[in-house]
């Protein structure tokens, strides 16, 4: 069994299905966490299921450089480390070629990516000057091949996955490691609100993802790194 006694993790996108169940995870394998979301409500109901006093840090804009910065300052002012982040902000949104996919551009790219990116940039000085971090994104299949609707989404998964790579290679001589999940369609409440009519049993629930991100979160994982790995059930 994995064992996160000592070890500091933090969890953006916390508030989030998938968040919400890699921290209670990572809680149960007895690491310090420290939870961030732009909402605080969530955050502060989700401290109290889990407990162990986590760091609660809402409204930080991680699209932002000052955002992520506020993050990653703000967990070592309390923890004087930090040995994973697990990253899980981003959004979802489909539209055809011809009909303004371009509209989403923006946000997609900000969202999915650039808040990656500028997660990254802010935690790896602390991570290379400990001699040791784990970086956890969440891409999607479509990173790998888009399908009809989903070009920017796409484009916006790629761009982080290649962003991933390169902190791999980047950073793997300091005991840096950097990987992504492409999860298949995960099992929320919202997800089957929008699609009633799908086979809700071949998705992936956030409790099947959580385990594998906390591995690759952990001392064990150190061989893993430049990695986009599949979790998709039956799908």
């Amino acid at each position: 069994m994995l064992d996160f006694t000592g070890q500091t993790i933090i969890v953006t996108g916390a508030a989030g299905n998938l968040g919400a169940a890699i921290a209670e995870t990572l809680a149960r394998l007895g690491a310090s966490l420290a939870l961030a979301d732009m909402r605080e409500e969530p955050l502060q109901q989700l401290a109290a299921r889990i407990g162990g006093d986590p760091l609660i840090i809402a409204g930080a804009d991680v699209r932002t450089k000052d955002g992520a910065t506020q993050i990653i300052e703000a967990c070592h002012a309390r923890f004087g480390r930090i040995d994973g982040l697990a990253n899980t902000v981003g959004t979802f949104k489909t539209a055809n070629v011809v009909d303004g996919a371009d509209d989403d551009w923006s946000s997609l790219m900000e969202l999915n990516a650039l808040s990656a990116l500028r997660l990254s940039q802010a935690v790896l000085g602390r991570m290379t000057a400990q001699g040791c971090g784990r970086i956890v994104h969440v891409a999607a299949g479509a990173g790998a091949k888009s399908f009809a609707g989903a070009s920017v989404y796409a484009a916006s998964k790629a761009a982080l996955m290649r962003i991933t790579e390169a902190i791999s290679e980047e950073h793997k001589a300091s005991g840096v490691t950097a990987n992504c999940i492409m999860p298949g369609t995960i099992d929320t409440p919202q997800n089957r609100g929008a699609m009633p009519d799908a086979d809700f049993s071949n998705w992936v629930h956030p409790s099947q993802i959580a385990p594998v991100v906390a591995f690759l979160l952990s001392r064990e994982a150190g061989a893993v790194t430049g990695t986009s790995l599949p979790i998709t059930g039956r799908q």
